[in-house]
């Protein structure tokens, strides 16, 4: 659990990073620039990656039950809406981030985040404590709401 736990923070250090330097490109390339780039770039690291564990292959059952190929024609068409909506993602950070900072920046988008949260897991959950959560996300945007100020 420990190393899981590890990873997840390493994840987010690398996310604010990239938030930093996809919102300087951002500044040059403008954002959809940014966003075109930073998924270019990652889906030749990615390629770089798949090619050298060997994923490309079609007959993968070491490494993964099933060959990414294989399950991508067995789909259903909205799984392939978290493609557009991660390029929207960095090219709204990349727009946003220079103009209000990283640290305003990666709290909003967290509460973004938090709020989706709460509404996706919304029948899972008692009223109370979903509004609880929603109070919560409230006092974090109303303190930054203040901060600037």
């Amino acid at each position: 659990m420990l190393g899981y736990i590890a990873l997840a923070l390493l994840n987010g250090a690398f996310i604010g990073a990239s938030r930093v330097i996809n919102g300087r490109l951002g500044l040059s390339t403008g954002a959809m620039g940014a966003s075109l780039w930073n998924h270019v770039i990652g889906f030749l690291f990615l390629g770089v990656i798949l090619t050298v564990i060997g994923a490309w292959q079609f007959d993968v059952d070491i490494l993964f039950p099933q060959s990414y190929f294989g399950s991508v024609w067995n789909a259903p068409y909205y799984a392939y809406f978290g493609g557009f909506m991660g390029a929207l993602f960095v090219a709204m950070n990349s727009f946003v981030l220079p103009r209000i900072g990283a640290i305003q920046t990666t709290v909003l988008v967290v509460s973004g985040q938090m709020l989706a949260g709460i509404f996706l897991n919304a029948n899972m959950e008692s009223l109370s404590l979903i509004s609880g959560k929603m109070v919560g996300v409230l006092l974090i945007v109303t303190g930054i709401y203040i901060g600037r100020k």
